[in-house]
This record gives C-alpha cells, sequence and structure tokens, in this order.
C-alpha cells in the first residue's frame, strides 16, 4: 500500500472503539468536534507526503514491493541514510512547530528500532518473538499505520510496589495468545491512533516476569477502553487558541480487561533480560527524531520570543537584545547536538546490526552490566543527554523568557470577537497598536504566547517536555553512577598526585596509596541512599570492564 492520504487515515479511525471523553463514549472520533483540530493536522502531515516536492525527503522505496513508505521507517545504517531520515524528520517537525511530541514519526522510529535488535534481544530465548517483532515493523511501514503507544504502569500510590499499582499484567495464555488485564499510561494520540505498542520502560526484577510483557493490538480491540483527558480543543476561534485547536494530541489511560493478543503479536513474554535490554539496545532512531523534534520546538518558541520584542516595542531595548541573543546561540549548540545525536547513531546502529549474526554475542552478559532507561553507559550518551537534559532546561528557560517578555500584555489580550465589535475595535487600536504594529497583530502574538507557555496546552506542554525521557531524578541519578564520574575525578588525582607532597604528607604514605586512581563508580558509603530512594536506579561497578549494573527500585 505504501504511504496514505489525510483522507484514508481519518476514515480508518471509525472503528467503533471504546474511548470515553469527560464522561462520554466518543463513538466516532472523526465527527467529535474537539478532535477535529488534531486530526486536520495530522491528515495535513499525511497528504505531504504526497507532494512531489517533498517525496525525495520524505519517502524511501518499501522493500517490499517498492512503493513510497515513510523513511521515518528507515533502517539506517549508512551516514546518508541517517542524513536522509534526518532530513525528513526535521521538515516535518518544522511544519508542526515541534509541538507535537507524538507525530507519527515518534512511534515509526520506535518500531525500527524494536526491529533492528530484534534478532539478538527480543529473540535471544525465541526467534519467533524477533520474527514477530519485524514482521510488524514491516506491517506498520507498509500500511502507514498511526501508533500509539504507553510505557508507564500507573501510580496508584508512589510509595508501593508494582504489585498494589494495578499493572497491566499476563493473567493467562491459550493456543490463541496472551491474556492480559490491567492498566497502563500515558498514551498520547490514542483518541486518533490506529494500534497501540505496549512497551518497556522501567526495569522489572525477578519475581515480575508476569509484568515483563510486550505487544501490539489496535485501538478497537475488544476489552480495551482508553478513558482520556479533556480536550483543551473548544472548536473555536483559531486566532484565540491557535495551537490548542490544531495540536491536542490528547492524553489517556488504556484500561485492558481480559484483553487477548495474538501471539504472532506478542514480542516480549515473561522475558526480564529481554524486556530490560529492549530499550537501552535501541541504536537511536527513536532519539535522534525526538531530539529533532525538540529542536524544531526551540526555533519556534525563540521566534516567538523574538516576534513579541518586536510587537511590543522591546527589540531594540539592550536588556532583551541579551536575552535573546542567549538562546539564538542556544539554537546553535541545539543544531551541533543534532548532528552528534545523528553520528552517535550511526556507530550504535552499526554495533547492532553486527550484534544479529555474532555467535558469541550472549544478551544475559550483556545486561549484566548495562543500564536501563533508553540508555548504556558503556557507550556514547549524547543523544539521551539532550533529550534528559539539555532540551528540557532550554524549554523551561525559553517559556520563563516569554513570560517575562509579555508580562501584562500576556494577561491583557482580548479575543478575536473584540475586533468585529465596533463599539471595543476603536479603542482597542488607539491603546493597544503602535507605530509598527496594529492592536490586533499585537493581540494575535499575545494570544498565540499565552498558548505556548500559559494556557491548558501550554501547562501541558511544559510538563510533557519536563518527563519526556522520564523522572528527571532517576536520569541524573543515573548519570551520576556511570564510569565518567571515576574517570573526571581521576583527572584531579593525577593533578594531586603530581603536586610537590609536603613531608608530613609524604610521611604518611597516604599519596601512594591514592594517586593516579579513579573513584569507583559507586561505593558503600553512597549504595544504602541510593537503595532507599523510591524508584531509584541501582547501579555498581562491573570490574574490570568499567561497566554499571544498574536496575530500578518499584
Amino acid at each position: 500500500m505504501g504511504i496514505r492520504t489525510g483522507a484514508q487515515y481519518i476514515a480508518s479511525l471509525r472503528d467503533d472503539r471504546a474511548l470515553y471523553i469527560a464522561g462520554q463514549r466518543v463513538r466516532d472520533v472523526t465527527a467529535y468536534a474537539p478532535l477535529a483540530g488534531i486530526l486536520g493536522s495530522i491528515g495535513e502531515h499525511f497528504d505531504a507526503f504526497h507532494k512531489p516536492e517533498l517525496q525525495a525527503d520524505y519517502t524511501y522505496a518499501s522493500p517490499t514491493d517498492g512503493q513510497p513508505v515513510s523513511n521515518s521507517f528507515l533502517p539506517a545504517r549508512t551516514w546518508d541514510e541517517v542524513q536522509q531520515r534526518l532530513r525528513g524528520e526535521s521538515l516535518r517537525k518544522e511544519a508542526t512547530f515541534g509541538l507535537m511530541g507524538r507525530l507519527p514519526d515518534f512511534m515509526n522510529a520506535f518500531v525500527t528500532d524494536a526491529a533492528v535488535i530484534a534478532p539478538h534481544v527480543l529473540g535471544h530465548r525465541d526467534k519467533a518473538f524477533a520474527d514477530n517483532a519485524i514482521r510488524y515493523w514491516e506491517y506498520c511501514r507498509d500500511q502507514d499505520i498511526c501508533l500509539t503507544h504507553t510505557l508507564v504502569d500507573p501510580k496508584r500510590d508512589y510509595g508501593k510496589d508494582l504489585s498494589a499499582q494495578r499493572a497491566l499484567k499476563v493473567v493467562r495464555e491459550t493456543d490463541a495468545g496472551i491474556v492480559v488485564s490491567g492498566a497502563r499510561m500515558l498514551s498520547t494520540l490514542a483518541p486518533v491512533s490506529n494500534e497501540i505498542w505496549v512497551g518497556p520502560f522501567m526495569p522489572r526484577r525477578p519475581g515480575e516476569e508476569d509484568y515483563a510483557l510486550s505487544f501490539a493490538v489496535p485501538v478497537a480491540t475488544p476489552g480495551l477502553k482508553f478513558i482520556a483527558r479533556e480536550s483543551y480543543a473548544r472548536g473555536g476561534s483559531r486566532f484565540d487558541r491557535p495551537l490548542a485547536e490544531r495540536f491536542d494530541e490528547g492524553d489517556a489511560l488504556a484500561v485492558f480487561d481480559n484483553v487477548l493478543v495474538p501471539w504472532e503479536r506478542v514480542f516480549i513474554y515473561r522475558d526480564i533480560v529481554a524486556y530490560n535490554m529492549m530499550a537501552p539496545s535501541f541504536p537511536g532512531y527513536l532519539l535522534l527524531q525526538a531530539n529533532a523534534r525538540g529542536r524544531a520546538k526551540l526555533r519556534f518558541m525563540t521566534g516567538l520570543a523574538c516576534k513579541m520584542a518586536d510587537v511590543l516595542g522591546r527589540s531594540e531595548l539592550p536588556r532583551y537584545q541579551e536575552l535573546l541573543g542567549e538562546f539564538l546561540a542556544l539554537n546553535e549548540i541545539a543544531d551541533g547536538l543534532v548532528e552528534a545525536s545523528a553520528r552517535e547513531l550511526l556507530v550504535h546502529a552499526q554495533e547492532e546490526f553486527a550484534k544479529q549474526t555474532d555467535a558469541g554475542f550472549v544478551l544475559e552478559d550483556v545486561a549484566r552490566e548495562t543500564a536501563s532507561l533508553f540508555a548504556s553507559p558503556t557507550r556514547g550518551m549524547v543523544g539521551i543527554s539532550m533529550l534528559r537534559f539539555f532540551l528540557p532546561e532550554v524549554n523551561t528557560k525559553v517559556n520563563e523568557l516569554i513570560r517575562l517578555m509579555g508580562s501584562s500584555s500576556l494577561v491583557m489580550s482580548v479575543t478575536e470577537a473584540d475586533f468585529a465589535n465596533p463599539e471595543t475595535a476603536t479603542d482597542l487600536e488607539q491603546f493597544l497598536g503602535n507605530d509598527k504594529t496594529s492592536a490586533r497583530e499585537r493581540v494575535q502574538v499575545m494570544k498565540l504566547a499565552w498558548d505556548a507557555v500559559a494556557g491548558e496546552f501550554g501547562g501541558r506542554q511544559e510538563i510533557y517536555e519536563i518527563f519526556f525521557a522520564g523522572d528527571p531524578f532517576l536520569s541524573r541519578q543515573l548519570h551520576y553512577f556511570t564510569p565518567r564520574r571515576g574517570q573526571y575525578q581521576a583527572m584531579v588525582d593525577r593533578l594531586l598526585g603530581n603536586a610537590e607532597p609536603s613531608s608530613a604528607f609524604h610521611s604518611t604514605g597516604r599519596h601512594s596509596q591514592t594517586s593516579g586512581r579513579a573513584s569507583p563508580v559507586a561505593g558503600p558509603e553512597n549504595a544504602e541512599s541510593i537503595r532507599s530512594a523510591p524508584h531509584a536506579v541501582r547501579c555498581r561497578v562491573s570490574a574490570p570492564r568499567n561497566g554499571v549494573r544498574c536496575r530500578a527500585q518499584g
């Protein structure tokens, strides 16, 4: 089939899924007014693939039948192929201003990562699970499926373990497949997706085999229910809500009630090693896509801040020039990090392709010294570090800049209807317009800024960016226990070792005991604090290979 049109995509959603929004079942999502904006945006996304001027950057030929398919499914293993992916993904993110964290490209990259590591990770015990993942990637690619996903267990009580959360687990198996019950979240884009992928995120521990699952089913599967948050789109004016009315993806709790998952749709079954190693083994197609999206949003938000300075008459003031100049420089850093992520992807992809046929590769051995949460400290972590640290921090910072730039003008923004009323339009122009900008344009820019950082849509966006790659606390803790800390500390020890020792110090012998040694990655003095931290990542040295062993608690 190859690439679909927007009309084909929208028609595919008429499937009587069990979707609930604001207390009501939405039987036909294509007729539900609050979803009209996001459906239009995704429809435009699908239609763009058919534009002749974009096809070279957006598509490649399917190995199955030669039909054009999205290059977000391309398992790039050469620099030219990585660049092709990055061009397409960057253009598509620019088209949606980086505001859609779950554009179909996201899960396209996810299933491509999964297909590449399937032979030696998902199929390390049973080749059938690897074959299932590869066939599913081919299905999504050739049928142009729009996917949602859910990785996170519900947290009824953050102080209790997994069994208390009523998380998704297998309840029995049959000849036809496995039967699962429980819940997962946060299923973004679920209201307007075709299928859902259930995958791993937080590591599982021995004894939690029933929870170590990965599979995919249609959204309209019997027994599967989605309870979505209320829509931020109200079907109103795009002048007043320019972002919420177009890009509200929707988030949902996925509830499974004795759902039958056919065996051919199961990718991990009661396999803790494969479950914990899936994400950290990914080559990084997902990371590159996510970082390209984050860069596009940073560009847009920087442009919005510059536009606000112009319409408010602040662009000539040194204070604001300094603030804006900093963000223009941060965009340069973002470009460099995306380039580095692409280079890192190439290395990791080549490594994972080599493992597919490496008879000496044993997944259990690697699992003993590898961290989880979409990264491994035993290889480069530029891409995940950009996603975990750089992008959330600059996003929060640019949001603060926009609030400072707008100040009271963000609050004093009237509606489009006020400009249509002759009794108020003249007054608005007299008191809000200036020599460079009409009152209408000024208010329109302020409405956009409010929607981006202060309204429901903007508030959700800021929280989403902070937690996009997981809990920031766990991310920082994971990095603390990588070999880097010992390597950098050894530089200090080397300098201290080269200093002229005092006679008193020299006579104790302490210098000879410590000079030039790297500090351990994790020692007994901090091990207890890590074990006691809720849902913490536990790591220890894997000597003599200088690796790290990590496990999440809870």
